[in-house]
């Protein structure tokens, strides 16, 4: 569950950071070896970086990577905060008397960290490859030609609809426990709810008492519930409409 949670969180984490990192990866590539002054600055900073992105590449540029970078992420920081997870649940980080060891703890983190980087390491490449991809007159680095996918194939919307899978499950998990709760709630005899006033009542009291992680209670069981529906919702939804346009239309 460590990995899980760790591993979900990071990527709904990554869905909004992710523009920074094909700004910062550019920004890095940029001037390569060559002393400053010699070469042209496409990106002066981080603002104008994302303008020019956004008016040459387009927008959706700023989401270049996107697909690795999620697996990176989510593999990542699954290894390294589930691996440290499981070293406290087992007790490794404490000492014979119960104390807290932060020699233990540092040995820990330091192996959960060396793991997920190793781990990750060749996910982290090919990110960095399409983030750093971009039209002539603003690339920088070396521009390498990688394609997952052929234009028009049914696993882009596959890919897409697993990406989208994810970030509902994120948003929606805690309105799932909080309707369950609802509906589970005992009544009185008019009918009215003898635990909690309403939704806003639910979340709140949810939060208060068991914390962030009590709002994703059982999301392993949501993502394989409501994933695999929405990835083959939106799916089936895009291949239909291309047979549509390209039979029927």
């Amino acid at each position: 569950m460590d990995f899980l949670m760790s591993g979900l969180a990071a990527c709904g984490a990554c869905l909004f950071t992710n523009p920074l990192e094909v700004v910062k990866t550019r920004m890095q590539l940029q001037g390569e070896l060559r002393a400053p002054g010699t070469y042209q600055r496409h990106y002066r900073n981080v603002f104008h970086a994302f303008i020019t992105i956004g008016k040459v590449d387009g927008l959706a540029a700023l989401q270049k990577g996107l697909a690795p970078a999620l697996l990176y992420q989510f593999l990542m920081n699954g290894i390294r905060l589930g691996t440290y997870g499981l070293a406290e649940a087992g007790g490794y980080l404490h000492t014979a008397e119960g104390t807290l060891s932060p020699v233990r703890s540092a040995a820990a983190g330091a192996l959960a960290g060396v793991m997920g980087a190793y781990l990750g390491s060749p996910i982290y490449m090919v990110k960095t490859h399409l983030q750093a991809q971009a039209a002539t007159e603003i690339a920088v680095g070396h521009q390498y030609n990688h394609q997952i996918f052929p234009p028009q194939s049914w696993k882009v919307a596959l890919a897409a609809a697993m990406v989208s899978g994810i970030a509902v499950v994120l948003a929606m998990t805690p309105f799932d426990v909080v309707s369950t709760r609802l509906y589970n709630q005992p009544t009185d005899a008019q009918g009215k709810g003898l635990m909690y006033r309403g939704l806003l009542d639910a979340l709140l009291q949810t939060a208060r008492t068991e914390g962030i992680f009590g709002m994703y209670k059982g999301i392993g069981a949501s993502y394989f519930r409501l994933g695999p529906h929405t990835i083959l919702s939106l799916f089936f939804w895009d291949q239909l409409r291309t047979v549509y346009y390209t039979y029927i239309k």
